[in-house]
């Protein structure tokens, strides 16, 4: 089903010189299948202010020409953190019903329970096994996240995407590299290629002595499989789903020439200006409304606050969502160094501006390769009928550089002559999580919201969208309704014309607690799995002024951090624990239509509607099976 809408002038190609192209005219594939392809293209902690069509000074020109085809989505989510994310993108529906309850097993009171298995559970259904069994091509190029045990393997953790429904895939199976140019052990279990284990770097293999390519970037390299994936069977006349499940920018921060000199000096003056360029772009562009706030800066802290005296002691009682200060319970963690710029030594200054400066190379290679990619559509008659959609799969990253401590040694060190220039090189720094740029910058990328990746602020869970349907040639306004990430799941199979699976599950009671495991159910080939609860985009992707896709209260939790959005997405109550949050440990409230940044707290103004929100969010925590733990603590 081939979908067509307002057409207009085409715009310019995007700018990659050196895409695949046929030696033929570009001609579509046989129409034996006309419905459309779909390429998802995912970031890894992309900042919602990084790309210059969100207000960021990064050049992203190809981002930019798919904005002029397509539509902005001002107003999208994800989860916290990244196999959260995926975890919802393939199944469709909340992670905690298909073993992502945390980022991997928990190690907390909720280990071994249901929905915590760390991993993409039985329960689950696969977008892409849907798809492929609907008579699509599916394929995988990037990050997965979601199991790492190939078919046959004796350890129990999860599948890899050749077990959920992908033809052929290329998989970095962890949440990260450490090292984005390769370089694997021999026997390492940390790719695979279609179920098999594969070590990029060793010899025969890419990036290895003799392999294609010779040297491995992570960034070039998954573009180039997927485009190869996609070019096996182009003349077939079945249609793809192709997901570049890209790990850039994730730390470590690494990129090739030219990128890796391409932001020299641009970010010298420091984290303040910046940040409040972004805003006035975003403002001019229409992104944010005119006088919305943006969010605060972390308060500085040059030594760490201390934790109360009773924690990670047997009687602490902690502050969590449900218990705050007021009823007795009073312990947290320590908390973490953020200074300002004005405050850091001139070394310190050389290394954070070198940070982003290489952080800023690897969104503009990134864009690069989806230039590629989008040009290798055009270059073979497929673009046209091919449905593109964009995003992060969280906010940006504020790993804290030395988890939490100064990390002033740290900084002084890497501004060393011998040192200084290796920064984002192909050179193993030897540390976890190798070089990152650290939660100022994160809260940059971030602007204008609030917090930055694994928690509930706007900062982390609502990303930079673009979305092109198919047959779409002029832009439309920003799509402003809330969306999410289990949206894209219900697009996918509306643009495929594939019907969900909703036939309901018979009741499987167990005796000892009398509940039924089966509740919520449906049946797809003899499993009993969680339906797709996501709505679709593509009515949406095509009004101007869309009406709201849901009309009930939005729940969210991940390692004892939360948020609940009402009915009609005007009002947010979130909680973060102590010292990061209200050291009383109340739900905050906002006003998302007059503050998105969460720049002003209205709970103690408004009780009884903090209240009722409370109470939804506990009912949609019983809905998904979620469990809050005693002790909040986020991934670091």
């Amino acid at each position: 089903m081939a979908l067509a809408i307002a057409t207009g002038l085409a715009v310019a190609g995007c700018n990659s010189s050196d895409s695949p192209s046929d030696a033929t005219p570009p001609t579509p594939p046989p129409t034996a299948d006309a419905r459309p392809n779909i390429l998802y293209i995912m970031a890894d902690d992309l900042g919602y202010s990084d790309i210059h069509a969100f207000g960021g000074e990064i050049d992203t020109p190809n981002l930019d020409a798919l904005v002029a085809d397509g539509r902005i989505l001002t107003n999208h989510h994800t989860g916290t953190v990244s196999a959260i994310t995926r975890a919802m993108l393939i199944s469709g529906t909340d992670h905690h019903l298909v073993g992502e309850g945390t980022m991997g097993a928990p190690q907390d009171e909720r280990k071994g329970l249901p929905g915590y298995e760390g991993y993409l559970n039985d329960s689950s259904l696969s977008v892409a096994q849907l798809l492929r069994d609907n008579g699509y091509h599916t394929y995988i190029a990037g990050k997965w996240h979601l199991g790492s045990s190939i078919a046959g393997d004796p350890v129990s953790a999860g599948k890899t995407p050749d077990q959920w429904g992908f033809e052929r895939s290329f998989a970095l199976l962890g949440g990260a590299a450490t090292n984005h140019f390769g370089h694997e052990a021999a026997g390492s279990k940390n790719y695979t290629e279609d179920g098999r284990y594969v070590q990029p770097g060793q010899p025969g293999q890419p990036g290895g002595v003799g392999g294609t390519p010779e040297v491995f970037y992570s960034t070039d390299f998954y573009t180039d499989k997927l485009i190869a994936y996609i070019d096996a069977n182009r003349r077939d006349g079945k249609p793809f789903f192709a997901y570049a499940a890209y790990t850039s920018p994730h730390w470590p921060l690494q990129v090739p020439e030219p990128w890796l000199s391409q932001y020299k000096g641009r970010y010298d003056q420091g984290y303040e200006p910046i940040a409040a360029a972004r805003y006035a772009r975003l403002q001019a562009l229409g992104l944010i409304p005119a006088g919305q706030a943006p969010a605060s800066p972390s308060p500085e802290t040059t030594t760490r606050s201390p934790a109360t005296a009773n924690d990670g002691k047997a009687g602490a009682k902690y502050i969590n969502a449900l218990h705050p200060a007021a009823d007795g319970y009073v312990d947290y963690g320590q908390g973490r160094v953020v200074k300002k710029w004005s405050s850091l030594t001139a070394d310190e200054k050389k290394a954070q501006a070198r940070y982003m400066e290489i952080y800023a190379g690897m969104v503009s290679n990134l864009d690069h390769n989806i230039g590629r990619l989008i040009q290798y559509l055009k270059d073979t008659g497929q673009y046209d009928n091919t449905f593109i959609l964009f995003q992060s799969d969280n906010g940006a990253e504020g790993w804290p550089i030395d988890s939490g401590a100064d990390p002033l040694a740290t900084d002084t060190a890497n501004a060393q002559p011998g040192r200084y220039e290796l920064l984002g090189t192909d050179t193993n720094f030897g540390r976890y999580p190798g070089l990152s740029y650290g939660l100022r910058w994160a809260e940059v990328s971030a602007t204008p919201f609030a917090q930055v990746k694994g928690q509930m602020g706007e900062g982390s869970i609502s990303t930079p969208a673009i979305a092109k349907l198919p047959g779409q040639k002029k832009g439309l306004p920003p799509l402003t309704v809330f969306t999410h990430v289990t949206d894209n799941t219900a697009t996918f199979l509306a643009l495929a014309g594939v019907a969900p699976p909703a036939e309901a599950a018979p009741p499987l009671i167990d005796p000892k607690t009398g509940k039924d495991a089966n509740r919520g159910k449906v049946i797809y080939n003899g499993r009993y799995v969680y339906p797709v609860t996501g709505k679709s985009l593509v009515g949406a992707l095509q009004q101007a002024t869309p009406a709201l896709l849901r009309t009930t209260p939005f729940g969210e939790e991940s390692y004892g951090r939360t948020a609940i959005y009402s009915a009609d997405g005007r009002w947010k109550a979130r909680f973060t624990e102590p010292p990061f949050g209200p050291l009383d440990g109340h739900w905050e409230l906002f006003d998302l239509s007059t503050d998105r940044g969460e720049t002003n707290d209205l709970s103690a103004q408004y009780p009884q509607l903090t209240s009722v929100l409370v109470q939804q969010w506990q009912g949609y925590m019983d809905s998904v099976g979620g469990v809050n733990p005693l002790r909040p603590k986020g991934f670091y």
